[in-house]
Parts: C-alpha cells; structure tokens; sequence
C-alpha cells in the first residue's frame, strides 16, 4: 500500500497507538485502498476504558462552562478541517460532493447549539420536601460515567459528533469505536476536539476491524466501568448490542433503521412534493436512516404527482467507476459494498414477483453502483399483513436508491399505510392546509413528522427517537446521557420516630 494513503491510529489517553492488527479501507467505488488503519486489540479496549474511567473522576467536576468552551472553540476552529473532512468522506465512502459538504457545514453549528443546550439543560432544582416541610430537596442532573459509543460510516463527521458531543458536555468520558468503513473520516473529529484543548482521556478512539468487532465489543459491554452504550447502524446489529447489554442489565440507546414514509394528500403542492421526494429518498443513493422509501399519495392528485415524480426521478444519473460527474449535483454515487446492491437488487426482483411494477430503474448494478428505481405498489397488495402478497421491500429498509409509490383514496387509509411498519424514525405529510396538518401528524407513528418538508430533516437539539422496533430507542439528549441526582437535607431528630 502506498506510504501516501492515510493511516489512522488508536488514541488512548490522547497518545496515538500503531497496532500489530491492521486493516485496509477500501473506496466502494473503485474497489480500491483508500486508507490503512490500525485494528484495536483486547488489551486497548481494556486500557480504553481504564483512560476513560480515570479521566471522568476530573472531567465530571469541571463546570460546565469550562466544557462548553471547548466546544465553542472546537466550532471556531473546523473550517481548518474542511478540505481534509470532505476529502476523507468522499474517499471512504464514495458520497457525492454534496454529503460531503454536508458533513463539513453542519459541524459547526452543532457544535455551537449543542454546546448552548447543555449549559441551559444542565440546571437543578431546589424545593421544600411534600413530606416535611422543614427539609430541603434539590436535584442535579449527574454524568453516568464512560459511554461506550459507536457510530457508522454513513456520515461520519456529523454522526461521530452526535455520537460524541452531548454525552462529554454532559460531564461523560467516552470509548468510541467508529465504523471500519469510514474511521480516517472519524478520526478528524478526535483530532479537532484535542486541538480545542479536550483534556486527555476524556475521548478515547478504537477504530476494529469488522472482523474482531463482535469478540472487542462484547468485551468492552460486559467492562463494569462501561455505564451505558449507544449504538447508530442497522437493526440487525442492534438488536444484537441490546442483547449484549441486557446481560449486564446496561442501558443503551439504539437508534437504528427507518423506513420513512411520506403522505402527499390531494391539497398537496404536488410539483414541490414531489421534487423534494426525490431528494429525500435519493441522496446518498438512498443510504440515509432518515430517507423516504415509501410515498403515500390521495388519489386526487395520483396521475399528476406520478408524472411529476417519474420527471424528477429521470433526471438523475449514476457515478461511473472512473468517477465520471460524481462532483455534479444529481450523480448518485455507489452503495457501501457490492453485496449491498446485490442485496437491494433482490429485493427489487422479489417485489415484482409479487406484483410490483418498475417505473423507474433498470433492476440491474455495476459494482456498487445501482440507478435510481421507482416501483408502483398496488394498495389490494400491502393491506393484508401475513397475506404472503406484501414485498418484502415495503417492511423492511432498502438502504439503498428504490422508492415505493402506492395511491391511496382516503387519509384514513394513507395513516393506516404509513404506520404499518416496524420503523418510525420519521415521516414527512404534503398538503397546503397546515392547520389539519398539525392534527394529522399526530397519528402518524414516527419520531418527527415534517410538514411540507423532507424526511431528511432533524432538529441538532432535539434528534431522532425511535418508538421501538426496528428504528430502536432514546435519543442523544441531556435526558439520556444524565440521571436525576437527588440529594434531601432533612432537620435534625428528622427521621428518629422510633426513639423519644
């Protein structure tokens, strides 16, 4: 491998660490090394831990306007980063210029409001008790410990930040483990925060190769000093981290897969619905958590909104291996692997065994690259559940460029659709009377519900949830990463009833 591809290290205690194991990451679409990086061993993850165990004692007492500082200075300073960030992802994960530039644009004002919504967030609470006026309650909101956090290579920059961020300013130490599609892209994040002067210790960074990655998490879980864990990927690897942290009684919070659905009602802006319905289930070829995969149309403005959306769907094109228009906007780039496209391709294939219709697509790949498709769904196909008629791709997350589209005739049958499902990241609901709106999306199960906007949408104070299921549980808030602390100053001769 060439000495000029990057090398990513471990960092424990703020001292990079080369390891024996090491592992390649590849470009998914040239099949080519874009990086080498080096592979925890057990006995990092358990000096990981003990970095971070140590550090918290200190890093929990500072105030947290010293802890806000450095977050602050960590947004002054990303700019520094910026070639680097968008280089980095583009190379590990193939993204297109635009998600790279995303990656980059959003630092900084997360860090910012993340930074303001802690210092406000983290206030106690001080009263008389209800059950002896002569006593005084007060309550703290109190850091858990190390957080054993993991994040995914989908979008690396704003997700390592997420993964991050909140649970160090709330008064946490974190061991992360960044996925090993994308850990140079991650790592960028570690070295921002240590040059914004984050003590050492505090953020402890064990890039593992896919292969040891069950044995090295297992482990750090089952670590007594790991007080809680969050993992952001697929639902079949979280269930399996929920399983590891039940063992151990641990808490954890899973934010996982999505199956976005949008509503587009008959009142619907059909041309700027269906505009930006394209977008939301096409950007990053569709390998977004928050994407749309399945649109819900009223059968008002069926014909019209189908039209519209076969338009804006045929204006996009693919990457090439050589690259091609991949800066470009409108050129999706490839998923993450080979067997991924393969793996969307027969899903694709099954649906129309079961009477799905390809209006948009090829149903065929180049590599990782797979075109833009949009299938046509009849309703008679998907309301029976258990039936054996429903496509596998309509319950389970493509991940991938594939767009569902089924019409409906009334709301009633549009919500009935939208929540039958396992997922409930999000949603998005298209009609010009916001008033109805605001009651309609009450009924739609999902976390956020976005009106006349894009799935692809999240607040950076206040995230995704999922309801359960395939989508997971928690969010990355104060709330999650703190407990409740409650400290009772009774008067003296209090509590001494059995005693004269």
């Amino acid at each position: 491998m060439s000495s000029s591809l990057p090398f990513t290290p471990v960092y424990i205690n703020g001292q990079s660490i080369t390891t024996k194991s090491q592992f390649a990451v590849i470009n998914p679409l040239t099949s080519e090394p874009v990086g080498q990086s080096a592979s925890a061993s057990l006995q990092d993850c358990q000096n990981a831990i003990s970095s971070a165990h140590s550090a918290f004692q200190s890093w929990s007492s500072t105030s947290i306007t010293y802890r806000r500082d450095i977050f602050l200075r960590a947004a002054d300073i990303v700019h520094k980063y910026k070639d680097r960030i968008i280089q980095a992802v583009m190379q590990e994960t193939g993204a297109s210029l635009e998600m790279g530039m995303f990656n980059y644009a959003t630092s900084a004002g997360f860090l910012k409001a993340s930074a303001a919504l802690v210092a406000n967030e983290l206030r106690g609470q001080r009263f008389p008790s209800e059950r002896n006026p002569e006593a005084v309650v007060w309550t703290e909101k109190r850091p858990f410990g190390v957080i054993f956090t993991q994040s995914p290579w989908n979008a690396p920059i704003a997700l390592t930040l997420r993964a991050v961020v909140i649970p160090i300013l709330c008064g946490n130490t974190v061991v992360f483990r960044p996925s090993e599609l994308s850990p140079h892209s991650c790592s960028i994040v570690y070295e921002l925060f240590q040059e914004a002067g984050l003590p050492d210790g505090v953020f402890n960074f064990l890039p593992i190769s896919r292969e040891d990655t069950p044995e090295m998490t297992r482990e750090i879980i089952a670590d007594i000093r790991v007080r809680k864990v969050t993992f952001t990927g697929s639902d079949r690897v979280g269930r399996i981290i929920a399983l590891e942290s039940a063992k151990h009684l641990k808490p954890c919070i899973l934010e996982l897969g999505g199956k976005a659905p949008a509503i587009v009602l008959n009142d619907a802006d059909v041309a700027l619905a269906a505009q930006s319905i394209v977008t939301g289930a096409m950007l990053h070829s569709g390998q977004i958590c928050m994407s749309t995969e399945r649109v819900i149309v009223q059968s008002g403005v069926g014909e019209e909104f189908t039209e519209e959306l076969l338009k804006w769907a045929g204006k996009l094109g693919t990457v090439t291996k050589e690259g091609g228009d991949g800066g470009k906007k409108g050129v999706l780039g490839p998923l993450f692997s080979t067997p991924h496209a393969e793996n969307v391709l027969g899903m694709i294939k099954e649906a129309q065994m079961k009477g799905a219709q390809v209006l948009v697509g090829d149903v065929k790949r180049e590599g990782a690259v797979v075109k833009p498709h949009v299938l046509a769904l009849e309703k008679d196909n998907i309301v029976a559940s258990g039936s054996g008629k429903i496509p596998n791709i309509w319950e389970r997350e493509s991940f991938g460029p594939v767009l569902l589209l089924t019409i409906v005739d009334t709301l009633d049958e549009a919500i009935d659709l939208a929540n039958q499902s396992d997922y409930s990241l999000t949603s998005s609901l298209w009609t010009k009377d916001v008033n109805h709106a605001q009651s309609v999306a009450g009924r739609i199960r999902a976390g956020y519900t976005n009106i006349n906007g894009s799935t692809i949408h999240s607040e950076p104070t206040v995230g995704l949830v999922g309801l359960g299921g395939s989508s997971g549980y928690g969010r990355f808030s104060v709330d999650d990463f703190t407990y409740s602390k409650v400290v009772v100053v009774h008067p003296p001769g209090g509590t001494s009833v059995l005693f004269d």
